[in-house]
């Protein structure tokens, strides 16, 4: 049977699910409250739905990318949101970070409508997701899984199976905020204290990639503190908000959390410099404003953006 598919939010990572979905020859509808991305995405053959209900009953699978809880459950149960609309037995796929306790209460809700939910947040940033390669970290009924197959596969390099109880998926992905929040920190860092002790950035850089201290964060995001170029792909912002989730959840066990705590405090000071909405990299300006240190400037074109 032919799957028709949406995905609402159609911004850096949603976009690249969506034209993803089309590529692998899925109907696709995409959502978005931004005029000129749904035109831009109808010129790539999408079809387009500026509210969630719009798209509701005509789609199998609605994979749902947008900011954060509460823009989830707009999308979901709000005013012109997606749920009463929906089929029996169609799925919705949640994959905005949030706190581990809500998607239990977002599936008991849907299950009242019956739909079907994943709880399914993503990893792998922009490019993995215009490539079709994101990381699923999902959990929920086979049933589910085996519906939203035809979505999943297109959108997704690994679908990890996590159990069928919804908020695993959202613990797992939890982690891994925790550790990329700490990673780009630490990364920021690093560099900045190098280039106070004179080291020439880019040969640093070089170095550390080909030695021990090297991480996926620092090799992905100091090639935009080379570049001057603080675009962003993913935000601070993005990060004052997740390990706040990590920090809320951690205090709810009772679990000390000292490295996540010191890298939440940078993030926050990046944004209280006027920071927030840059590049994660950005954290790095902190440390300028504290030791006076000359960051590389942007090339005349604008930056060349390496390793995004």
């Amino acid at each position: 049977m032919t799957t028709t598919v949406g995905v609402i939010g159609l911004g850096s990572m949603g976009w690249g699910a969506a034209t993803s979905a089309l590529r692998k020859g899925l109907a696709t509808w995409g959502c978005d409250t931004r005029e000129e991305v749904l035109a831009r995405f109808a010129s790539e053959g999408g079809r387009i739905a500026r509210r969630p209900a719009e798209l509701a009953a005509a789609c199998d699978v609605v994979l749902v990318l947008v900011v954060n809880a509460a823009q989830t459950e707009q999308v979901l149960f709000g005013e012109g949101g997606l749920v009463p609309g929906m089929r029996p037995g169609s799925v919705v796929i949640a994959s905005a970070t949030v706190d581990p306790a809500l998607p239990p209460q977002w599936a008991q809700r849907l299950a009242e409508h019956g739909v079907l939910m994943i709880d399914g947040p993503v990893s792998g940033g922009a490019r993995k997701a215009a490539e079709g390669q994101m990381t699923v970290m999902g959990s929920g009924p086979a049933e589910a899984f085996d519906k939203a197959a035809a979505l999943l596969g297109a959108i997704a390099g690994k679908v990890y199976r996590l159990g069928e109880a919804p908020g695993i998926g959202s613990t797992v992905k939890m982690v891994n905020q925790h550790l990329a929040g700490v990673h780009i920190a630490a990364a920021c860092e690093a560099m900045a204290l190098g280039i106070r002790a004179g080291a020439e950035p880019r040969a640093l850089y070089e170095v550390i990639c080909n030695s021990a201290g090297m991480s996926w964060m620092f090799q992905n995001r100091v090639p935009h503190i080379l570049d001057g170029d603080y675009t962003p792909l993913s935000a601070v912002n993005i990060f004052v908000k997740d390990l706040g989730i990590v920090l809320d959840a951690a205090r709810k066990l009772t679990f000390p959390l000292p490295l996540a705590s010191a890298a939440h405090q940078m993030y926050l000071a990046t944004a209280a410099l006027g920071h927030g909405g840059d590049d994660d990299a950005s954290v790095i300006k902190m440390f300028a404003a504290l030791a006076g240190i000359e960051l590389p400037a942007a090339a005349a074109s604008g930056g060349a953006g390496a390793g995004r």
